[in-house]
This record gives C-alpha cells, structure tokens and sequence, in this order.
C-alpha cells in the first residue's frame, strides 16, 4: 500500500499546474512533407504501438519524479481509450526499485494525443503526445502550459546527437524551458555526468 508520502507529491503537483486549455501546447500543423523530414509519424497516434515500455531518458524535474533514477513508463491497454500505466524508478542504484499505478483515458478526437491521468484514482492531470518517432523508438511528451516535458524512447541509451535534437523540438516548437531539462540516469555510470539529474539517494 502506498504511504502518504507519495501520494502528496502528486497531489502538489496537481494543485500547482493548474489544466489548460487543450489547445496551449499545440504547435501549428505540419504539412506530411515537413513530417517525414523532421522523422515524425504522421496521423494519430497507433495506441497498440504507443503500449509497452519506455524509458525516460530526459524530463523538466517535477516534483512526483525529482531526483528517480531508472525510470520507466509501461503502459497497457485496457479498452479502446483506457490506459493502465506503471511508472518505476529508484530513488538511487542502490536503492530497491519502487512504482507507481496510474490510469489514464485517451481523447479519441485528439488523434489519441491528449491524455487525461489520474494518481491514485482521484488527482488528474492532462499530458500529450507532441510528437512521436515514425518507428516510435521516441515520443515527446507535453503538459499543459509548458513547465513540463519528457523524452522517451523504447532503450534506455540514447546518442547524444539525437537527445540534442529533440531537446530543441520541445524548445523551438512548444516552447518548453529547456534550460530546465535534464538527463535522466539509467546506468550508475551516468550519475554525475554534466546535464543529468542528481538521485535522491547515492
């Protein structure tokens, strides 16, 4: 069962990002041939292969996940437009491997982009799928009014050009505060490297 403790991050976090409109993360449409040179999947997203696991490689730290380690989203569909999801981390590599429960419903008419999260069933929270890799070994993810951001991808190592050129997308084309981003440490060897996020626990 979870304790107290966790479930107040969240509950914070709620009550100090207030939801926005759906529309004040969305970028102006790209044509389909500006899509396939930027290497975006074109159309909505296919949610049977949104499913599984991700990894976070960098995120805007919040404070459900400042400082986790290791972290990763699965996500399971129940339904046609419900969500389950398992967010696990470590609050450092030596620490034992925790998670979280979430559920979520997706906005079919968003092009299943707009997500409504709820932890622990009672606190929601929107996301958004920004963009994803043609393949979907990448996403970006959003919240409303830009202080926060996540990149994904489906291994937990990603080159440093590709982390680079995705860091700007959410800058130049959603307006996220990069300057805020962070790297998110999957290996024990990544941990106090320029550009990544201090754990919890050493």
């Amino acid at each position: 069962m979870q304790s107290i403790t966790a479930f107040l991050p969240a509950l914070l976090l709620s009550l100090t990002l207030p939801l926005a409109p759906a529309h004040a993360q969305e970028a102006p449409p790209a044509t389909p041939q500006a899509q396939a040179q930027e290497g975006i999947a074109e159309g909505a997203i296919d949610l049977q292969r949104f499913m599984g696991r991700w990894y976070v490689i960098g995120r805007v730290p919040n404070f459900v996940e400042r400082g986790h380690v290791a972290s990763t989203n699965t996500y399971s569909l129940r339904g046609e437009d419900k969500v389950a999801i398992r967010y696990q981390y470590r609050e450092g590599f030596g620490e034992p491997e925790e998670e979280l429960q979430l559920r979520a419903s997706v906005d079919e008419d968003s092009g299943n982009r707009r997500w409504r999260t709820w932890f622990y069933r009672i606190v929601p929270t929107r996301t958004r799928i920004l963009e994803v890799a043609p393949d979907y070994s990448w996403a970006l993810i959003g919240y409303p009014g830009r202080e926060m951001a996540w990149i994904f991808a489906r291994e937990p190592d990603m080159d440093a050009a590709l982390y680079r050129q995705l860091a700007l997308r959410l800058r130049d084309r959603y307006d996220v505060n990069t300057d805020k981003l962070k790297r998110v440490p999957q290996h024990p060897g990544q941990v106090g490297k320029l550009g990544f996020e201090v754990p919890n626990r050493n």
